[in-house]
């Protein structure tokens, strides 16, 4: 299975535009990258034939059909900071041969979110040429510029654009994804200068590869392994091995507060979030460090069973923060969703999934006994700032999560199954 030059095109360009939000600018409140990204996205559908729009420069969209009803897939173009330990150039869209699976393709967003969103585009235009437009309703792409720093883009679409009877946002996993845990992250602080520098990680929603401190005539580097925050399981928190680190080679932490916190962090006792419901259990990330002449303070970003109330969990830790004597500080609350998961349009759309699921690459046939109901996931989508919507797709849930990996990859023969879905999503909306 191979791409056609128009869809190799199309994402590689799209891969090679640098688009991790910035400074704001006139036109770009996110930054140029992410801005140019949406507008080569956009001038592309449009030379298509495709209608388009900005919205308040934040967001864009792409949209074909008539009639009063509408059909969203919403995705996004910003990307995460690269991080280390790539391979390749992470923009540029490397193609390399495997023997099991086919062609494979590296880069930054290829999964996270680039990829899917193109792979939206290229259903759409193959329907459009394929002359099935919908005439009684309206299938809209969203494009967010500003997913992985706060989602405002998308708050604002909402706020100025009509919002979709039913939408999707193929920026998780299959099969589809009934709750989202609630997001929470927490700067704590110590208003005393400690007297060392350190730092490490540049996302919160990131498990940090790398850290550093210059501590009492010594330095101290440790690595670890990244990965998204919802799924901390899948990385190593360079910052939590730091303090090992330390602990281990004669350094008093006790003189040292942030780092005896570090030390002793464990976030279930720490927040009281002990005990898992219906969307999981809890993770937390210390994604930030930072110890200089202004700032001491750590950034921890918490993905909180739905059942528990944010207060209540922040009340806690800045009680165990004031125990160090430490200030907690709260940065962002997103309260987690849910949607039944014997609705129609989640039973149709696991319909859907099944049907194509045994083409995706790793499959086995047993998977189809648990892999194929409704889940739970830690990670934050649009579906939380944009109604009726759930997350879909695009990774397999017996695939090794590629979000704000290294190396970042997805085979092509997915990437054209991705294409497939997507068509069978649009042409059997009601």
């Amino acid at each position: 299975m191979t791409l056609t030059q128009y869809q190799k095109d199309f994402l590689t360009k799209l891969i090679s535009i640098k688009s991790v939000g910035g400074e704001a600018s006139e036109g770009a409140p996110y930054g140029r990258e992410p801005r140019e990204a949406l507008d080569y996205f956009l001038n592309e559908a449009q030379k298509a034939g495709f209608k388009t729009g900005v919205v308040g420069d934040r967001a864009g969209f792409v949209e074909f059909g008539e009639g009063d009803r509408m059909l969203g897939i919403v995705c996004h173009v910003d990307v995460v900071p690269v991080g280390d330990g790539w391979n390749t150039d992470p923009f540029e869209l490397t193609f390399k041969e495997t023997d099991e699976y086919g062609t494979v393709m590296i880069g930054r967003g290829i999964i996270d979110d680039k990829g899917p969103a193109a792979a939206s585009f290229l259903a759409m235009k193959e329907l459009f040429d394929e002359g099935k437009t919908p005439d009684n309703y309206k299938v809209r792409l969203i494009l967010g510029t500003d997913e992985e720093r706060t989602a405002s883009c998308i708050e604002y679409y909402t706020a100025h654009e009509q919002i979709p009877d039913f939408s999707i946002t193929p920026d998780a996993e299959f099969p589809v994804i009934f709750s989202e845990k609630s997001i929470f992250r927490v700067c704590i602080k110590d208003t005393k200068l400690e007297g060392f520098t350190a730092n490490g990680g540049s996302a919160p929603n990131m498990v940090p590869a790398q850290a550093e401190c210059s501590i009492e005539g010594k330095e101290f580097k440790a690595t670890g392994k990244p990965a998204h925050a919802a799924r901390t399981d899948l990385g190593i928190n360079a910052i939590e091995l730091l303090a090992r680190q330390l602990d281990d080679n004669g350094i008093d932490l006790n003189k040292y507060p942030l780092l005896k916190f570090i030390r002793d962090f464990n976030g279930e006792e720490f927040t009281g979030c002990k005990t898992p419901d219906e969307s999981g259990i809890l993770t937390s990330n210390i994604g930030i460090l930072t110890v200089n002449e202004n700032e001491c303070s750590i950034l921890i970003d918490f993905r909180v069973p739905i059942s528990y109330d944010l207060d209540e969990v922040f009340q806690i830790l800045s009680r165990k923060a004031e125990e160090y004597g430490l200030e907690a500080v709260a940065e962002e609350k997103l309260k987690g969703i849910y949607t039944d998961k014997n609705s129609p349009s989640v039973v149709k759309l696991t319909d859907i999934w099944s049907k194509h699921m045994s083409k995706i690459s790793g499959f086995k046939e047993g998977y189809r006994e648990i892999y194929t109901d409704a889940v739970s996931i830690g990670g934050g989508t649009y579906a939380k700032f944009i109604s009726n919507t759930v997350a879909y797709g695009f990774q397999a849930p017996w695939q090794e999560d590629q979000c704000h990996k290294a190396n970042e990859f997805a085979f092509v023969s997915d990437f054209l199954e991705w294409i497939k879905i997507i068509k069978d999503v649009i042409e059997t909306f009601e």
